[in-house]
C-alpha cells in the first residue's frame, strides 16, 4: 500500500492535541475588523477546537497526524 501524502494547505493551518481533538485559529479577524465590537474581536482571540463534524475532514487531510 503507498504511502497517503498530508495535504499541504492542513498541515500549515491545523494542530492535533494530545486528546485528538484539532485546534485551527478563529476566522473573521484578517480585515474589515473596524465594522466588528470590540467584544467580537476580543473573543476571537487565539486558537479554538473544530466541532466535531469539521475535525473529521480535516483528520482525512492528515492521515499520520492521528
Amino acid at each position: 500500500m503507498p504511502k497517503l501524502k498530508t495535504k499541504s494547505g492542513a498541515k500549515k493551518r491545523f494542530k492535533m492535541t494530545a486528546s485528538g481533538k484539532v485546534k485551527a485559529g478563529v476566522a473573521g479577524k484578517r480585515h474589515r475588523l473596524i465594522s466588528h465590537n470590540a467584544k467580537y474581536i476580543r473573543q476571537q482571540r487565539g486558537t479554538g477546537c473544530l466541532s466535531d463534524a469539521d475535525a473529521k475532514i480535516v483528520k482525512k487531510y492528515m492521515p499520520y497526524n492521528r
